[in-house]
């Protein structure tokens, strides 16, 4: 007698009400499913990703590429799995964290990232009614230190630092000029996001060779476990 084939479990279908475990199981049952996320217990499917989201999420996961090479100790990512707990794995657009081995409060399970980044970037545009409100509520409750939402309509740039368990929005500098808290070093010109004929390196490149971000880098590195 042949053996019986293996039972595979329930796709993943969106408003779900499901676990992480679960959510996980499911969803690693389906190897053609790339985007997927479990928000206070719901799973929410992507939707069809345009230009301007494709376009603003490159140019910005290219600026926190630029940030990390130059901060030993840091590392960036995008459309990672992240479990936050037993009811919330999202996947943000694009992250940035200190590594744990230079003091930094995320981990890693397996091939996810557990706990909160420093930080974390959602450009919204189909997804608007989550990035600002349940996705905004789950990265304060779980300490991520730093969250920055890119608005496509209309255009707007939002970044906020947690103070005191609540988000209070980071305003920009006599310069126009957006900077990290947590980050040192790492300036963005909310202009350049929008404007061709503007780059997000140029404050970028300014921002590395402050003196903050040199002090930073010798932090991280006096932080350092062998």
């Amino acid at each position: 007698m042949s053996a019986a084939a293996p039972t595979l479990p329930p796709i993943l279908r969106e408003g779900d009400r499901l676990n992480s475990m679960e959510f996980l199981y499911r969803w690693e049952a389906m190897p053609d499913l790339k985007h997927a996320e479990l928000i206070d217990g719901v799973v929410f499917m992507a939707s069809p990703i345009g230009m301007p989201h494709s376009t603003s999420q490159s140019d910005i996961g290219g600026w926190l590429w630029l940030y990390k090479d130059r901060t030993p100790g840091c590392q960036a990512g995008s459309e990672g799995t992240w479990i936050m707990g037993p009811r919330n794995v999202p996947q943000p657009d694009c992250m940035l964290r200190i590594l744990p081995e230079y003091g930094g409060q995320s981990s890693q399970k397996g091939n996810y990232g557990e706990g909160a980044p420093e930080l974390i970037i959602e450009v919204s545009g189909s997804s608007m009614s989550r990035d600002p409100g349940k996705k905004l509520e789950l990265y304060q409750s779980v300490g991520v230190r730093e969250y920055l939402t890119i608005l496509l309509d209309p255009h707007q740039v939002i970044w906020r630092q947690l103070v005191r368990g609540k988000y209070r929005d980071i305003k920009p500098e006599d310069d126009g000029l957006l900077r990290s808290r947590v980050f040192p070093g790492l300036w963005l010109d909310p202009e350049a996001v929008w404007d061709p004929e503007k780059s997000l390196r140029t404050a970028l490149e300014n921002g590395l060779a402050s003196p903050e971000h040199e002090a930073f880098v010798r932090k991280l590195q006096s932080r350092r476990r062998k």
